[in-house]
């Protein structure tokens, strides 16, 4: 009797370890189509350098964080980025921003001579909250040399709340496709403010 019952425990267990690690995992992105966003290439075109962002410590995982609550939060371990967090943003920002002010990433490749922007982006805030809202919160900072040698400084903060469909079926692409849009319109203020301080010296945030 007690063997029989070994072997129906340890096939209960195999049949739910079984189901567990058959269990789909689905990777997500924050990049667009780089190729459908090309980066402007005529003579006023900036180049810039993106550095890495910082992120909230809370979120930095390889699963999507949901709040599910006022004093909740759940890893979804179904549900992961395709690449750290940090770098998922990082890439986005830097397609948005090639298309907006427009230039070319160069981080990392040889500084020529010329003006470089150097853009610091911080997030304060990544909340996500499945069938509700994508919300945003950066610091960030535009370093630009001058005529004279001297950069050009300017720092700002942006916060960004997007609202999430609810109709766009299960899962959480439409989570993801709000923080999409959140960081697009990120790009859209640091690149209007990269082109006035470039054009004027303004420095004044959006």
């Amino acid at each position: 009797m007690t063997t029989s019952r070994s072997f129906a425990a340890l096939a209960v267990l195999t049949t739910s370890l079984a189901a567990c690690s058959s269990a789909p995992i689905r990777y997500y992105t924050l990049s667009a189509d780089s190729a459908s966003v090309p980066a402007g290439d005529h003579a006023d075109s900036m180049p810039f350098v993106l550095t890495r962002v910082g992120i909230p410590a809370e979120v930095d995982q390889p699963q999507l964080v949901v709040r599910e609550g006022p004093q909740r939060v759940d890893l979804l371990e179904g549900d992961r980025w395709i690449a750290p967090l940090g770098d998922e943003l990082r890439a986005a920002l830097a397609v948005d921003l090639a298309r907006d002010l427009p230039g070319r990433d160069v981080t990392g490749m040889p500084q020529t001579t010329g003006r470089t922007l150097t853009i610091k982006v911080d997030l304060r805030r990544f909340d996500s909250v499945p069938g509700v809202r994508a919300a945003i919160a950066a610091a960030w900072t535009l370093s630009l040399p001058g005529g004279d040698g001297k950069a050009v400084v300017l720092g700002c903060s942006t916060e960004i709340v997007e609202p999430v469909a609810t109709s766009a079926g299960p899962g959480y692409d439409a989570l993801v496709q709000s923080h999409q849009r959140a960081l697009e319109k990120l790009a859209d203020a640091i690149g209007a403010a990269a082109q006035n301080l470039a054009r004027s010296g303004s420095v004044v945030c959006p």
